[in-house]
């Protein structure tokens, strides 16, 4: 009879997969032992294995250059990080090891872009792409990297006005895009986005406000789906329309030679997860060459703007059960020792979910379960998996501690959560390492950031002045 956890997992998945395995009954991630990680540091932890960075940007770069080849496409690839997924040095460092661009989307990203250019990571020829609403500071910010000889800083125009204020701020030449305002998902709220200019309105817009300014060349047109890339017929129809534009864009416009198909890839938040990344890809590359062709344009140079998709996987937090209550007759929590709307925010905001799984017990029993988090909120609970309406984890033993991780967490939730300030009911923020690979590829760890302390939280308060 199959009743241990490691049974579980058997059953249900292909296990083990590329980056977990386990070993007496320890689970690793990307060779990394997960229980001498927690003896070494302790819980609540939060980590960052910062090779998976640099592996999915080649991973893309790959799947692209082998689609251009196979298409025999006329265009280059450039691959671009969001820096609003994770502003984080370490991450921006790693990333920018593998001859990338940025996108930015508020005023102090420029600040950021100042800092990686002064140390050498970034140069006036790396892509620069602005993107969001902007007003005051982020027109300032950007026009300074202008003015400070940034060649291939673009400013992405999202509405009518901003092309002013940008004129209004220097006398220099210098490019720009246009972002697309997108239909949004049938589902959503609303019909269009927010963000961009609507499909009927870019090209007369070039001829009234861009063509015949000697001081702006338009350069891009940048098309972003917020749901992300995914092969449905909401995503394959909202590109053939941005390629209708552009297209009709190209023949009136003959400075624009780009295309920015923004909106992320999926990661992965399941153990039966499954994308074809490289079918997408070369589907893409493919409509966009028909187009083009048909139209008798030339191709467009892609760029993508990849966030979560660089740095997710490479995040997790891994927590320690407390204690088990028993609620009723069917409802155990188990309770971790932090919060999940402190440090897995989206969780809480927003449903999102994330790899659970124990980091230890694995051979022995299991049983279904509710997580609670440590925080006075009925809200903070995680009580499903993406793949099934449960959780099922090891058995509670109160003399044989169990942990448990969640993985490619690393998008994201340091910032919403507002790592380094306030706390929802004052629950410290957990301990931060970054977990790296030497000239040999020994791993080696290193700690980032301690957890919070009460003097860091009442400082802010304000009562650390007293």
């Amino acid at each position: 009879m199959n009743t241990k956890y490691k049974d579980l997992i058997a059953q249900t998945f292909e296990f083990p997969q590329e980056e977990f395995h386990t070993e007496h009954g320890n689970l690793f991630f990307h060779g990394i032992d997960l229980m001498e990680l927690i003896a070494e540091y302790g819980t609540p932890l939060k980590f960052t294995y910062l090779p998976k960075i640099s592996e999915n940007i080649n991973k893309a770069k790959q799947w692209f250059h082998n689609a251009i080849e196979k298409h025999n496409y006329n265009g280059t690839y450039n691959y671009s990080y969001c820096t609003k997924s994770s502003h984080f040095k370490y991450v921006l460092d790693e990333a920018l090891q593998n001859d990338i661009h940025i996108e930015t989307s508020s005023a102090f990203d420029i600040d950021i872009v100042k800092s990686l250019k002064k140390e050498g990571k970034l140069s006036d020829n790396s892509f620069v792409l602005c993107n969001g609403f902007k007003r005051d500071k982020y027109i300032t910010n950007i026009v300074s990297l202008i003015e400070g000889g940034h060649k291939n800083c673009i400013p992405i125009i999202d509405n009518y006005e901003e092309l002013n204020l940008l004129l209004k701020e220097t006398k220099k030449t210098f490019s720009i895009g246009v972002r697309i305002a997108s239909e949004e998902e049938p589902k959503f709220e609303f019909y269009t986005s927010r963000l961009g200019i609507g499909y009927k309105n870019i090209v007369s817009f070039y001829e009234r406000a861009i063509a015949s300014n000697p001081q702006v060349e338009l350069k891009m047109l940048h098309f972003f789906i917020n749901t992300g890339i995914k092969d449905n017929s909401y995503y394959w129809n909202e590109l053939l329309k941005c390629l209708k534009v552009y297209v009709n864009l190209k023949k009136v416009c003959p400075t624009l030679n780009s295309l920015n198909i923004g909106g992320g890839f999926p990661i992965k938040n399941s153990l039966a997860f499954e994308y074809d990344y490289e079918y997408m890809i070369e589907e893409i590359i493919n409509q966009i060459k028909i187009a083009c062709d048909e139209a008798d344009v030339a191709t467009p140079n892609i760029f993508t703007e990849f966030g979560s998709f660089t740095v997710g996987e490479s995040g997790g937090a891994i927590y320690e059960v407390l204690y088990q209550k028993k609620q009723n007759d069917r409802e155990k929590w188990n309770m971790i020792n932090s919060s999940f709307i402190t440090t897995l925010p989206d969780s809480w905001a927003i449903n999102k979910r994330f790899i659970m799984l124990p980091i230890n017990k694995w051979n022995t029993q299991y049983e279904r379960v509710l997580l609670g988090g440590l925080t006075c909120d009925s809200d903070d609970y995680y009580n499903s998996e993406q793949h099934v309406n449960a959780i099922y984890l090891p058995v509670y033993e109160k003399d044989y501690p169990l942990y448990i991780g969640f993985f490619n967490t690393g998008a994201y939730q340091e910032t919403i959560g507002g790592f380094g300030g306030l706390q929802h009911c004052l629950i410290p923020h957990p301990k931060h390492i970054l977990i790296q690979k030497d000239s040999k590829g020994n791993l080696t760890t290193q700690l980032f950031k301690e957890q919070q302390k009460s003097e860091e939280l009442l400082s802010i308060l304000g009562y650390g002045n007293e």
